[in-house]
């Protein structure tokens, strides 16, 4: 990665080889741990240790920001993702799933959970697609339901990161509120009666993945995030912080990939003459690193942007997202065309790359989701 542009404050440079250290230990366990669809206990391990996971945590409840940093989120997922998709995913959903507490939990729910997610002694969740229901969460037929002191929620939910595996889950449900249908957010702890987990599905770059069940299950009322039937307003404010960190994620991708091409081409010779300097190769790999430096810039500054205005930079983030993970698809399948038939290799570094790169175009928005979403919001602008 050029270290010219664009350039990291101090505190983040700081972070960054933090992150890099931590990628650097978990690599050794990659080949295994992002095969699998449990938690890896050595790689949780190695991400408990770096105290990286505090980053993502208010400083009161033994955070290292004031409130959780796009910028910080992003730094550290770029290197993770580099490495092992299994420790970029475990980290970033300590942020994912525990951003609604911090924003909507009660004072007690936030010191009984965040600062255990701060120390990776609680795994975060937040379950919000269904078997019927990806983009169109309006949809959704998950119930919450006020029982005097308690809530009760019914349901499926389908496609749950860290399912399983995870100490509790953000679930979201409908939920009628004084003759008004809404949606409610509600913290349930993954051993609470009538809580059933099932893994009925591996992706193409396997992680940690779970189907959850909420049959007739209570809690007390005071497990809600935000307030009753404004459940949307704390999912939109998670994804206004964290969605740009996937462009992170992406780029880390990609400049890995690369720098497994840059690799063979400069040290593989055909006709004499090394493969980078031969035929398309030399373009393939300079137009690889312009895309991905192009990438980086604007990641960063959305990650600026989202830091400070989470709600406001959410159109740029899903622009970051789009164009990173669009970036990474070409620049990995470029890398394994670059690399011949050693790019085919399978247990390779590039061929879990080129597994790894295709998800990311999918969740948290799909690239034509974000898109359709985007041009709907310029057509309104004009038309103001």
């Amino acid at each position: 990665m050029s270290d010219r542009f664009p350039i990291l404050e101090p505190e983040y440079r700081v972070l960054q080889a933090r992150a890099r250290d931590l990628a650097d230990r978990c690599l050794p366990h990659a080949d295994r741990a992002d095969e699998s669809d449990s938690v890896d206990a050595e790689v949780l391990a190695l991400l408990k240790d770096s105290g990286l996971a505090a980053v993502q945590v208010p400083a009161k409840y033994g955070g290292e920001f004031e409130s959780p940093d796009s910028l910080a989120v992003t730094v550290v997922r770029e290197q993770l993702a580099a490495a092992s998709s299994h420790v970029d995913s475990l980290f970033a959903m300590q942020g994912i799933g525990s951003y609604a507490i911090a924003v909507g939990g009660t004072d007690e729910i936030r010191e009984q959970w965040l600062p255990r997610v701060a120390r990776m002694e609680a795994i975060a969740a937040l379950a919000l697609t269904e078997p019927e229901v990806g983009s169109d969460l309006k949809s959704l037929s998950t119930t919450i339901a006020e029982d005097g002191d308690d809530v009760i929620i019914r349901g499926t939910k389908s496609f749950i990161t860290n399912g399983g595996d995870a100490d509790y889950y953000c679930v979201l449900g409908k939920e009628d509120v004084n003759g008004r249908s809404g949606y409610s957010l509600v913290l349930v702890p993954a051993n609470t009666s009538g809580v059933r987990t099932s893994r009925p599905y591996q992706i193409m770059a396997p992680h940690v993945l779970g189907d959850i069940e909420f049959d007739n299950v209570r809690v007390p009322n005071t497990h809600r995030l935000g307030e009753p039937g404004r459940g949307f307003a704390l999912v939109l404010a998670t994804l206004a912080t964290f969605r740009v960190s996937v462009a992170g994620a992406a780029l880390g991708t990609a400049q890995a990939a690369l720098d497994d091409a840059l690799a063979h081409t400069t040290t593989r010779k055909q006709f004499d003459s090394p493969l980078a300097r031969l035929g398309p190769i030399p373009q393939m790999l300079a137009m690889s690193w312009t895309e991905i430096e192009m990438a980086r810039a604007f990641t960063y500054q959305v990650a600026r942007a989202a830091a400070s205005d989470p709600r406001g930079s959410l159109d740029l983030s899903s622009m970051a997202k789009i164009g990173a993970t669009e970036v990474t698809g070409r620049v990995v399948d470029r890398s394994v065309q670059m690399m011949g038939r050693f790019g085919l290799v399978r247990g390779s570094r590039i061929e879990r790359l080129y597994r790894a790169a295709r998800p990311m175009r999918v969740y948290e928005g799909a690239t034509e989701v974000l898109l359709d979403s985007l041009s709907k919001q310029l057509i309104k602008e004009h038309s103001r």
